[in-house]
């Protein structure tokens, strides 16, 4: 792809409900590469798994400007479209996350995660009032389109997650995040195949579910009409309880076993040369 405008058209046409765009989330440039070679059509980040490896937690409290760092090395390892969840946008207020758009589409993504939690003490409840979001979305619309890219806007909507609804508030919110800009709508936390049905119906756009072990399989969702399915930090914890088992085997027992196939040094050197 030529262009950050090709990319970005080519990922907004990935997205069809019944044959969904899969994403395999991605926390640093290895694990995109890893995840572009493996023959993904796009690579999406997870917020929660590239603050970690910056020593942060999840839940807007890392640092923005070295997420979105961590966020540029990564788009520039791989050569598919990158979508970056910026959590719920590393600002305040909508001015904010118009600055952290235009920083995110300088850095070359061509799709953004904004979700409608609200994180820490005294927020006054597990999630914003849809007029603030709707202003946040709003913004990061208008950010993307004055700097002349088609970012693909997915709003996620936390009511599922955070316990705070069901189908009919989600349902609420997706209308007014579609109509302040948002290109779909994304419901983490709701698996159930007759909820996603629901969803799916009263979604005006592209439904996005994130998905893991005892989730209905990729097939399935597809069958329920979902365009995008993701993993959100799944892989990245994955990857995190492998260092644990293997640090405690060797410190336990002495033994190597939980190393046996790993990847091959110089196979990731390959990754990231081919990458620059």
């Amino acid at each position: 792809m030529t262009n950050q405008t090709d990319r970005a058209a080519a990922f907004r046409a990935l997205h069809i409900p019944g044959t969904p765009l899969v994403l395999p989330n991605a926390w640093d440039a290895v694990s995109a590469r890893l995840v572009e070679e493996a023959g993904a059509a796009a690579v999406a980040t997870t917020s929660a798994g590239l603050v970690w490896a910056l020593g942060a937690p999840d839940g807007e409290q890392a640092d923005r400007d070295a997420a979105l760092a961590a966020l540029a090395r990564i788009a520039d390892a791989v050569t598919v479209p990158l979508t970056a969840d910026i959590e719920s946008g590393y600002a305040e207020d909508a001015k904010g996350v118009a600055g952290t758009v235009r920083a995110v589409v300088a850095a070359g993504a061509v799709g953004v995660n904004i979700e409608d939690a609200l994180h820490g003490a005294g927020t006054g409840g597990p999630l914003r009032e849809v007029a603030e979001q709707a202003e946040r979305i709003a913004a990061a619309r208008e950010a993307a389109d004055a700097a002349g890219v088609p970012l693909f806007v997915n709003a996620r909507i936390d009511t599922f997650l955070s316990r705070a609804g069901g189908v009919g508030p989600t349902l609420e919110r997706a209308a007014a995040f579609r109509a302040a800009g948002a290109d779909g709508i994304f419901v983490p936390g709701a698996v159930d195949p007759r909820t996603v049905k629901e969803l799916v119906g009263g979604v005006d756009g592209p439904l996005n579910v994130m998905a893991g072990p005892g989730a209905p399989t990729v097939a399935e969702l597809a069958a329920l009409g979902v365009a995008r399915i993701s993993v959100g930090s799944g892989v990245a914890q994955a990857a995190y309880a492998m260092v644990r088992r293997a640090a405690r085997e060797l410190l336990d027992r002495g033994t190597y076993g939980s190393l046996t196939g790993a990847l091959d040094h110089g196979e990731v050197n390959a990754l990231l040369r081919r990458a620059g």
